[in-house]
């Protein structure tokens, strides 16, 4: 019965898969109207108009300065704003079945092992990608953050398919130090911090694409990527990477004193220098570089943003690279 489940979770993982590949087709259908719709003379004129009309409104103001702080959504910073197509619809409906799916996957792997479904990295990966996709439609449930969805989906398809190919295993009894309520407590929060991490990620690339385009304007040259016009200028988007960073940094850090805490219980010891917790550590002091250096030091737009790249590829060499070839009282978090 157990295997039998099992291996109705890891069809259930392949079908999931399958809905988050089509729905990426759809997002990059939605990007490429996007781009279409940005270029049409419609679209230039009432992108002028609108900044005629702050032009006029500024120049219509009293002669005292006002400093006028707003909350605004992400979407309503577009320098052109898109109607939702046809295909954004389709992609939501695809990314939302598509998650319901993986969560059949996911329980019924935890089912099969009668405990939580995070013990190892197959299980780790099935779960860290249902949070993702999870976190990214909660999200929307805020804020209109749909056209992210490319590269949302896009990631999570492809760390869900290399799981898929390389680190599928059956269930099997847990090693005695993994015996422990920690195991909850530790993994769920790194899963969490991982899947924040992620958003942040995204929105980072878009807004290093962002910033490009928007230079590139400024001195005139050929337009490039035109969907990008219709998506939040690259300031808002640095803004919002940050909020979902901070949220990651702040599991990140729960993850690094649950496991020390873990640690003490298992080994005797709250902190040895193994491979994976110096790396753990060296996360958190890269995302901690980050956020300092953005509030502090006024390290904003592109400088924060490939600071977020480079924390989440730390993260990605964390979990794919330290936990394969480097050995250490974590092995038994890898393969098996």
């Amino acid at each position: 019965m157990t295997g039998t489940l099992s291996d109705i979770s890891l069809l259930a993982s392949y079908v999931a898969a399958g809905f988050y590949i089509a729905a990426f087709v759809a997002f990059v259908l939605d990007l490429a109207r996007r781009g279409s719709f940005a270029a049409t003379p419609a679209a230039v004129s009432s992108a002028a108009e609108r900044r005629a009309a702050r032009v006029g409104a500024a120049d219509g103001a009293s002669g005292s300065v006002a400093v006028i702080t707003e909350v605004v959504a992400p979407d309503e910073t577009a320098e052109t704003k898109v109607p939702a197509s046809l295909s954004l619809k389709v992609a939501m409906w695809l990314t939302t079945t598509g998650w319901f799916v993986h969560l059949a996957s996911d329980v019924l792997r935890g089912i099969a092992a009668d405990r939580v479904p995070w013990a190892n990295m197959w299980e780790f990966s099935l779960t860290g990608t249902l949070v993702i996709v999870g976190i990214f439609l909660l999200v929307n449930l805020r804020w209109d953050l749909r056209w992210v969805g490319t590269f949302v989906v896009g990631l999570v398809f492809l760390l869900l398919m290399i799981a898929q190919l390389r680190y599928y295993v059956q269930v099997a009894p847990l090693p005695p130090a993994l015996q422990s309520y920690w195991l909850v407590v530790h993994i769920l929060v790194a899963i969490l911090g991982t899947a924040f991490f992620a958003i942040g990620f995204a929105l980072a690339a878009v807004q290093l694409l962002q910033t490009w385009r928007e230079k590139r304007d400024a001195q005139s040259l050929p337009p490039v990527l035109g969907f990008l016009k219709t998506l939040p200028k690259s300031e808002s988007l640095e803004a919002l990477s940050y909020r979902i960073n901070i949220i990651g940094f702040i599991f990140w850090t729960f993850t690094l004193i649950a496991g020390a805490i873990w640690a003490e219980k298992a080994w005797g010891r709250y902190w040895g220098w193994d491979t994976k917790e110096v790396w753990t550590f060296i996360i958190w002091v890269i995302y901690a570089g980050y956020i300092h250096a953005r509030a502090t030091r006024g390290w904003r737009g592109s400088r924060a943003s490939w600071l977020s790249v480079v924390g989440f590829i730390a993260v990605m060499f964390n979990f794919g690279v330290v936990n394969v070839f480097f050995h250490g009282l974590h092995s038994y978090s890898g393969l098996s």
